[in-house]
């Protein structure tokens, strides 16, 4: 058990190096088994924050996202958050001008993240396969860049997918199956 501890640390360690060194544009912590980002991680790349443009935190073990992680990345083009715990996105991420991309699939989310219908550059949101019921479609249908939404493998209430097949460019709002079944009702 320790010694899987200390080879994830030491991966993490790894591939926080690489990017400090490398002056990379993105950090790839996926697959570490992080319960929390790792608040070393902040001093180590204090000096590259702004040239950070895609952060992969996919199947970690993340509960939560706090705002300070928000504030400190505020360049982020691209967010990998998927196949974590997380049920919430901190009201800072509102702040995140420059997203074009988040990856939210696999979580645990109960309610559509709202602050995700102010990001003005936002072009795709991916939330397959969480627990969300109702989604804010009109605040959705007014976001100019946004091109697609996946929402597969949600428990959609009906008025939403009957609703927000003509307002939205929902690329994957539901599966074939699904789909198939809701023009026949």
């Amino acid at each position: 058990m320790e010694k899987k501890m200390g080879e994830a640390v030491a991966r993490v360690a790894r591939k926080v190096n690489e990017t400090v060194e490398n002056g990379a544009d993105s950090l790839d912590l996926a697959d570490c088994k992080l319960m929390m980002f790792p608040i070393g991680i902040y001093k180590v790349l204090r000096n590259v924050t702004e040239g950070i443009h895609l952060i992969t935190l996919a199947n970690n073990e993340l509960k939560s996202v706090t705002s300070k992680f928000i504030t400190t990345f505020s360049q982020l083009r691209e967010l990998n958050l998927e196949g974590n715990y997380l049920h919430r996105l901190p009201e800072e991420t509102r702040s995140l001008l420059h997203l074009k991309v988040i990856n939210l699939s696999r979580n645990k989310f109960r309610h559509f993240p709202e602050q995700l219908t102010t990001l003005k550059a936002l072009e795709t949101i991916n939330l397959e396969e969480n627990e969300i019921t109702d989604v804010p479609v009109e605040k959705l249908s007014s976001m100019e860049t946004l091109q697609s939404v996946n929402l597969k493998s949600n428990p959609l209430n009906e008025e939403v997918r009957v609703i927000a097949r003509p307002l939205i460019k929902f690329d994957l709002l539901m599966s074939p199956k699904e789909a198939h079944a809701a023009t026949q009702a």
